[in-house]
């Protein structure tokens, strides 16, 4: 995988708000909608590759009505900003895991419990099935909408700078970043872990002088934002998977005519389709990566955390907070948990 030629830091600084994808070749005046798509990661991340693909795809299946301009790497503000953003009509469009969703939807977060999809098959089966759907439409009561199926974020992972991850054990008092989400969170202190919130703009910094010990994410993000440079080993914890949603403002979206909002949501959908394989694709190859930059990866005993996780009475909290009709649909593809 490509590495970024710019920090984030330095992305950020210089990008001044403009999209970084592509030049219009088309006057801006000549649309009958320009649209923002914002997003938080980096350029070379298959989200945007994707994105930007689809965009293209858009205005030439629109015949140039419709112009949507990608600002990737949080150059509109961070994750909570940019949601503020999209629910108000500052932004058209946002792309937005649905850990950080939650903050503001909490049955956005069902997809997220820890332990409970241990591959992809079981992960496409819900989100394509009855649980993508359920969750859809709750965000749908909202001033927001999905406008296509989900796209991947991946299976999350534990990485650290000083104790090696192998099991519940290890992971007591171990200080770890978490972003604004209440399930990360919860999971985390649920396992006795000192989970502390972060923005991600700030983590690799956090890392760097030993603020945390370490953090969780997908392997594409270890290597986009280089945080193998801060961390030792990355424990294969898989202990969510998360989604990324591609959000609407209502409004906005309502103001398109039902030919563009068909061609825009049949062409986020190819682009879902596409990224999905991608970082399928890319965790096939960055185990040898990053190994290869210096971490250390870890097969640890993922039991021992679910276990934890029961006895701390973790499951049986969330189904009480996210209601028997959330949960059933969930245990349909996870087995019982609480």
């Amino acid at each position: 995988m490509p590495e970024a030629s710019l920090s984030r830091r330095r992305l950020l600084a210089g990008a001044a708000a403009l999209p970084l994808f592509g030049i219009l070749t088309r006057r801006a005046s000549a649309a009958e909608f320009v649209y923002k798509l914002a997003t938080g990661q980096d350029p070379n991340h298959p989200v945007n590759i994707r994105a930007q693909q689809a965009i293209e795809r858009i205005r030439e299946a629109s015949g140039g009505r419709l112009e949507i301009r990608l600002f990737p790497a949080n150059q509109l503000g961070a994750d909570t900003d940019l949601l503020a953003q999209v629910r108000s009509g500052a932004v058209e469009f946002l792309n937005l895991s649905s850990s950080v969703l939650a903050t503001f939807l909490p049955v956005a977060s069902l997809p997220n419990v820890g332990f409970v999809f241990k591959d992809y098959d079981s992960v496409w089966a819900a989100m394509d099935g009855p649980l993508g759907t359920y969750v859809r439409a709750e965000i749908g009561r909202t001033p927001i909408i999905t406008v296509s199926k989900a796209w991947d974020n991946g299976f999350r992972h534990v990485t650290s700078s000083t104790r090696e991850i192998r099991s519940y054990d290890d992971i007591r008092g171990f200080k770890i970043r978490v972003p604004q989400a209440p399930m990360q969170t919860s999971l985390f202190r649920a396992l006795d872990a000192g989970a502390t919130p972060i923005n991600f703009n700030e983590l690799y910094s956090a890392l760097q002088t030993r603020v945390v010990e370490g953090q969780e994410n997908p392997l594409p993000i270890l290597a986009t934002t280089r945080l193998y440079e801060v961390q030792k080993t990355c424990s294969l914890t898989g202990h969510i998977w998360d989604a990324y949603w591609i959000l609407g403002n209502k409004r906005a979206w309502a103001r398109l005519p039902e030919d563009l909002r068909a061609i825009v949501s049949r062409e986020l959908d190819r682009s879902a389709e596409d990224e999905r394989a991608d970082i399928v694709a890319l965790n096939a190859n960055l185990r040898t990566t990053l190994a290869g930059k210096g971490l250390r990866f870890i097969d640890p005993d993922r039991d021992s955390f679910r276990e934890a996780l029961a006895r701390a009475s973790f499951y049986r909290d969330w189904k009480a907070k996210l209601g028997d009709a959330a949960w059933s649909r969930l245990e349909e593809f996870a087995g019982q948990l609480a």
